[in-house]
């Protein structure tokens, strides 16, 4: 099966700043349909500056950015930033405008009526975990930092663009609010197939939101573009490697899923480890992630947790049955079709 002609496309892409600097040079890369393309590096690699010359905040020095086949520069730019959703760290509320009005304002801009503003409105806030009638009439002081990212999801969101930019876009909220959002967001883009380029420091959210991830070294040339398992397991250099770190194992643990394949047989359960009685063993449920097994394990009295599937108990999962499902996982990441036809469009921008 082939893989499906990419929604954006970078060809031979350059951008040097004023005063000599290169931020990228001779970029090659696509982001395919509906996918959640992370990328990552450390800072000053060319990341950000790769994501805003889609909607052309920043104009490339040299090279093409193609978007549905067509060169963004032939058109518009502000027509084409209406086009695509666009998400920053400090989300970019109007604090004079409610949280509705922030919501509806592209729709203004393509002059939608206020029916369909209003109905697209109350859709998108309900989408992101916002209740439109409590939160539509608030303004953003009166919202937590991540109502409000959620907010500058929504309003990116409005007007169904093909294409959805994130910048760093849950970098200001505390940790735990951070996760929740990252789950929300990823749930999110998969309901509606939304295309999304993701620009972050954080390996660990570039791996546990992305389908595939582009690690970035100065210069803006891409070391490695692949799925989050195949990258964490198979680190391309030392570059890719050294940034990863030595936490890639904990980060694997976040990716695999509890499966029937990690357990002991129902029939080793002894009477009394049903889950919730009394005096019985801590418990996940089939389809748990290894984190969330790991987290149980950790916290439980024995050396084994019970397994449940819609409550009923299919086996037991010990240290080693989780230690032998990451090595299954490991071992699944042979190259995919997408991952083998990027490797064609994808040239790492050294001279020599």
């Amino acid at each position: 099966m082939m893989s499906p002609d990419p929604l954006i496309r970078f060809e031979g892409v350059s951008k040097t700043f004023p005063g000599g600097s290169t931020a990228v040079e001779r970029l090659d890369l696509d982001v395919l349909p509906h996918e959640l393309l992370a990328l990552v590096g450390p800072s000053g690699c060319g990341k950000s500056t790769t994501l805003r010359m889609v909607n052309r905040l920043v104009e490339p020095t040299s090279g093409r950015v193609l978007l549905e086949g067509e060169d963004v520069a032939d058109g518009d730019p502000v027509a084409l930033r209406r086009r695509i959703g666009y998400v920053i760290q400090d989300v970019g509320l109007f604090p004079h405008r409610t949280v509705s009005q922030n919501v509806a304002t592209v729709p203004g801009l393509l002059g939608w009526d206020r029916a369909r503003t209003r109905r697209r409105v109350g859709e998108l806030l309900e989408v992101v975990g916002l209740d439109p009638a409590v939160y539509g009439r608030r303004y953003p002081r009166e919202l937590s930092g991540g109502e409000r990212q959620r907010v500058g999801v929504a309003r990116a969101l409005v007007a169904d663009p093909p294409v959805l930019l994130m910048d760093e876009p849950f970098g200001a909220v505390d940790p735990e609010g951070r996760r929740r959002l990252q789950v929300e967001f990823r749930r999110i883009q998969q309901d509606l197939g939304t295309t999304v380029m993701l620009v972050t420091h954080d390996i660990d959210e570039a791996v546990r939101l992305g389908d595939r991830v582009a690690v970035f070294s100065r210069g803006g040339v891409v070391e490695q573009l692949d799925d989050p398992v195949r990258l964490l397991t198979r680190p391309a250099n030392a570059t890719v490697e050294q940034f990863i770190g030595a936490g890639r194992s904990v980060s694997l643990l976040g990716l695999g899923r509890v499966t029937t394949a990690d357990l002991e047989p129902v029939s080793v359960l002894a009477v009394g480890e049903r889950a919730g009685e009394p005096g019985g063993r801590t418990s996940v449920e089939l389809g748990s992630s290894y984190d969330e097994a790991f987290a149980a394990l950790a916290a439980g009295r024995t050396d084994h947790i019970t397994v449940t599937d819609d409550g009923r108990p299919v086996g037991r999962l010990d240290a080693s049955g989780l230690l032998s499902g990451l090595r299954r996982l490991a071992d699944s990441t042979a190259p995919t079709e997408p991952a083998l036809a990027q490797a064609a469009v994808v040239t790492p921008a050294r001279d020599g």
